[in-house]
């Protein structure tokens, strides 16, 4: 599948973000932090990949 610029962009900040929480989750492994960031690189992931079907239903170049 061919993508725009705009959505390797949209990708690459929520896989930053999500490396950030994983990387937390296991600096703080056994602790609630961890869990908690778990939690939320999960979330994020989800987020992501509803950002991303979004934006290819609207893009011309994507879709």
């Amino acid at each position: 599948m061919k993508t725009c610029h705009q959505f390797n962009t949209v990708r690459a900040e929520y896989q930053r973000e999500i490396g950030y929480m994983i990387a937390h989750s296991k600096r703080h492994e056994g602790r609630p932090a961890a869990k908690s960031s778990a939690k939320q690189a999960a979330s994020t992931k989800q987020r992501m990949a509803r950002a991303l079907n979004s934006h290819v239903a609207r893009c011309p170049e994507c879709g």
